[in-house]
């Protein structure tokens, strides 16, 4: 039984298509099962349309409080019996009913702990870094502070500007949460095996 995925995106869902792809071959061992998003009309939620993978929108502007809305985005993941949670490029905060709920990884555009937050990439170039980099981490309440799965670094190259150094890091980051949850597919499986 593959491992059931729901993918949570914010907008192209370039790392979202990485996983899409990954899931085709049956070896990989897992299937999105759902994609939710917190906006509608992105790009993300046509790549899963495209193939078929059932979506949900729950934008945080439908509800007077921020507990409200993770109240909501739980119901509306929980619909869809996820083992695991994939961020994806999802620009937003879960609070800690959607954390007691779930296993959460998510992306991050820099090697943390270094440089966390929505503008990591600028914040590199910002501070001179010579090295940055992408890493998979578990998602705990604090911002980008879940511990590390998985880093690989890129070179900041002289020249580079935010989109083009951000552009050679989401490859990095598309191959690196690919590889990083077939690892904890795999992980999950040698647990479930009778012994």
């Amino acid at each position: 039984m593959p491992t059931r995925l729901v993918v949570l995106v914010s907008g192209s869902g370039t790392n979202l298509q990485a996983l899409l792809d990954a899931c085709t071959d049956p070896a990989y061992g897992a299937s999105v099962v759902a994609v939710g998003a917190d906006r509608a009309g992105i790009e993300g939620l046509a790549r899963a349309h495209h193939v078929g993978v059932p979506t949900f929108v729950v934008p945080v502007t439908d509800f007077t409080t921020r507990d409200e809305w993770d109240a909501a985005l739980t119901a509306a993941v929980d619909g869809h019996d996820p083992d695991l949670v994939v961020s994806a490029g999802f620009m937003k905060v879960v609070g800690k009913r959607f954390l007691d709920r779930f296993a959460m990884v998510n992306t991050h555009p820099a090697l943390l702990p270094a440089f966390p937050g929505a503008h990591a990439v600028r914040d590199a170039l910002a501070a001179g870094a010579t090295v940055t980099g992408a890493t998979v981490h578990v998602v705990d309440e604090g911002l980008d502070t879940g511990p590390v799965l998985a880093q690989r670094e890129v070179p900041v190259q002289p020249g580079d500007d935010e989109p083009t150094l951000h552009e050679r890091i989401k490859e990095v980051e598309r191959e690196l949460l690919v590889q990083t949850v077939a690892e904890l597919v795999a992980a999950d499986a040698t647990r479930e095996t009778p012994r």
